[in-house]
């Protein structure tokens, strides 16, 4: 199920996220790595909401690719605290009150 479109407040990296886009999400990271705080890196990819409240994870979750999903928590856990993977991340609500 595709969630993130372009007419939906979406990132590049929510898109690749949704689309099961592994190479791009790998791409954006390293650019971030580069360009990018320790501290945007992880509220503005890895924490970062879309206009539904869905985060990369959220939404690599429903695009049911484990490749996406696992990449995705790898690097979760090298930027995020316990405490934030566990409050911000894995049980984040999306804006109708679901986790992921």
């Amino acid at each position: 199920m595709l969630l993130c479109t372009k007419n939906q407040g979406c990132t590049a990296w929510h898109m690749a996220a949704n689309h099961r886009k592994l190479e791009l999400l790998q791409e954006i990271w390293e650019w971030a790595k580069e360009n990018l705080t320790t501290e945007e890196i992880k509220n503005k990819l890895l924490l970062a909401p879309d206009i539904n409240g869905n985060t990369a994870w959220h939404l690599s979750l429903y695009s049911r690719e484990p490749r996406v999903l696992q990449k995705i928590w790898e690097w979760a856990k090298e930027n995020i605290t316990t405490e934030e993977r566990k409050i911000k991340f894995l049980i984040a609500t999306r804006r109708e009150g679901k986790t992921a």
